[in-house]
């Protein structure tokens, strides 16, 4: 009866405390009330509550304890441990351990059946205590978030919306460090932690530009150093206007309800300085800015220039809602050529009239053209309304950008000056892309034979040997090829080149790579072809080239091959298809000879 009523008097002094301190209470305090309530009811001379961290170790509220190892004990839920004179009661809150109650100096003893029902007493009050704490702070963090989020849109100025973000985190988590990663436009006049939102890979640069491109969530987690990032956008309706990171260190723990807070609240500022922006500037303003400025980040990402085109085609068709839209540039001849990425009536005759008259008019003003209606001047065009404007690069015209629509005026004039600012902050990275692109293509290409250099067929072969299980190689000489040019002239000879290099591309899939290997020399790459296919392919390409050159030659060819279960070595590649096919040109020449058959 007497322990019975240690319980009950325990649990009412419990009941009192969650009773009269319903909102004024702290952790400190609901562990002083559980460590007094049990010394008292208990009759006992010492009840200490130890507070369990991460690292697997045990503390008080001031200092750590080193003469009591608690962490070698496996304790369970509800259930005390018994250590010598003392009993260790573990409290729990959903199923993780959240510290150890030691008790010393029992005047009474105790059965253990009541010290297990007292330890579960002792879980139920902290856990309840904990709940309603957590319920009262996520009241009050709802309330501020109401109260900032009001006061966010009374801000006209996203600098001043910024500064209020900044400075409520970092009041209510002081041990969280907080950054801003804003586009390089920001001017950071505001005494901010702010970083610049850029393409490098430094200072979570590549997982903010993440969560900026994306408008979604970014997270990290770094072992080794004990660290947590979140990247969460800041973001309204029409677009992302930063990026606040969170930095977490020392295994501190962010918490769900702190993270969805956090979250919530980088809503509220994205939206709240959509709403600045908008009030200084006008939608459509906000809009031709984004274009420009996605375009610029777009081109300056060193894309293929069909990609770049592509995308910028795809942008203006939908920010003009044009039907049309094509890119041509001035080729040597003074000819205009369509770039990759036009839209397909510029791959037809019918815009060759639009073209010309286009041409003639910017040749004589590098303004531009903005035209209403011109069917006054082409009658049977099929569209109204054109902008052209002309790509210029050292006052020369390179090349133009026209946007066409069916319906006359279908464009303003503010659609012509933001294609003009488009097309002109473009220019340059567009030449330069194209300019890239035609030195790739000499460097790697064969000017005589168009095929691949010897070069970048080997790096191909090095590659493919990191990322395939299989390849065949072929290497091919010319037979007699002295003989044709004593012959016939040089002139004859290189055409002889032209002719084989021709039946090999005609004989290769869109993935092998045909090489001129040096002189009379040419090779083909097959990248996932087996021995077996690959020696088909080569006996194909000596009978063409017998049966289709003029004058008529004939080819030996040597045939090696690599599989991933063997060393992926492409020198040792080579010198076997080199002595398979020294061997064919002793055989007797116009033939294949694979290594496998050298003996």
């Amino acid at each position: 009866m007497g322990e019975q009523f240690v319980i009950t008097a325990t649990k009412c002094a419990f009941f009192d405390f969650i009773s009269k301190h319903h909102n004024k209470r702290s952790l400190s305090d609901i562990v002083e009330k559980l460590s007094e309530t049990v010394k008292s009811e208990l009759s006992i001379r010492h009840a200490v509550f130890y507070f369990y961290n991460s690292s697997d170790e045990f503390y008080t509220q001031s200092s750590p304890v080193d003469d009591t190892p608690f962490n070698t004990f496996i304790l369970k839920d509800g259930e005390a441990y018994y250590y010598g004179e003392q009993v260790l009661i573990p409290i729990f809150r959903k199923d993780r351990l959240k510290g150890i109650l030691q008790l010393k100096g029992f005047e009474n003893e105790y059965s253990p059946a009541v010290i297990n029902e007292l330890a579960k007493t002792c879980t139920s009050f902290y856990t309840h205590c904990m709940e309603l704490i957590q319920v009262t702070e996520n009241e009050q963090k709802y309330e501020r978030l109401f109260h900032l989020t009001e006061q966010f849109h009374a801000f006209m100025n996203k600098d001043d919306v910024l500064v209020e973000l900044i400075t409520t985190l970092q009041e209510m988590y002081t041990d969280f460090i907080f950054y801003l990663f804003l586009s390089h436009d920001n001017e950071n006049n505001l005494n901010l932690p702010i970083k610049d939102l850029g393409f490098d890979h430094q200072d979570g640069n590549e997982m903010a530009m993440e969560a900026f491109v994306t408008g979604k969530i970014q997270f990290s987690f770094d072992e080794k150093i004990n660290q947590t990032i979140l990247y969460t956008p800041l973001k309204g309706k029409q677009g992302v206007y930063g990026v606040l990171q969170v930095v977490v260190n020392h295994g501190i723990n962010l918490a769900d309800q702190d993270k969805n807070f956090i979250i919530m609240l980088a809503n509220a500022a994205g939206t709240a300085m959509e709403n600045a922006q908008l009030y200084d500037q006008s939608k459509r303003l906000i809009k031709d800015l984004q274009l420009i400025n996605e375009t610029s980040h777009r081109l300056n990402k060193n894309l293929r220039l069909a990609d770049t085109m592509t995308y910028m085609t795809s942008r203006i068709m939908e920010s003009f809602e044009a039907d049309e839209v094509g890119f041509f540039y001035q080729n040597h001849q003074n000819e205009f050529q369509i770039f990759p990425g036009s839209t397909k009536f510029f791959n037809t005759n019918e815009v060759h009239v639009y073209i010309d008259y286009i041409k003639g008019k910017l040749e004589k003003n590098l303004e531009g053209l903005f035209l209403g209606d011109i069917t006054t001047y082409l009658p049977d065009g099929s569209f109204a309304s054109v902008m052209a404007v002309p790509m210029v690069q050292s006052d020369t015209l390179r090349g133009c950008a026209i946007v066409l629509h069916k319906n006359s005026y279908h464009f303003s004039f503010d659609m012509f000056k933001l294609l003009q600012s488009l097309i002109h902050h473009s220019t340059l990275a567009l030449s330069n892309s194209l300019l890239r692109e035609e030195l790739e293509t000499l460097v790697k290409t064969d000017q005589l034979t168009q095929l691949y250099s010897r070069n970048y067929m080997n790096t191909c072969i090095e590659n493919s040997m990191k990322a395939d299980r299989q390849g065949t190689f072929l290497l091919i000489d010319i037979d007699n090829f002295k003989g044709v040019n004593d012959t016939f002239g040089h002139q004859v000879g290189d055409e002889v080149l032209v002719q084989v290099a021709n039946i090999i591309k005609s004989n290769s899939r869109e993935h092998d790579i045909g090489a001129r290997w040096g002189g009379e020399e040419l090779a083909v790459y097959l990248p996932q072809v087996d021995l077996e296919a690959g020696t088909a392919i080569a006996e194909r390409i000596v009978k063409r080239v017998a049966e289709n050159t003029n004058p008529s030659v004939t080819i030996s060819c040597g045939v090696s091959y690599w599989i991933a279960e063997n060393e992926r070595n492409y020198n040792q590649l080579f010198s076997r298809a080199d002595k398979a096919l020294y061997v064919a040109k002793n055989l007797g020449k116009n033939q294949v000879v694979v290594e496998d058959d050298i003996h």
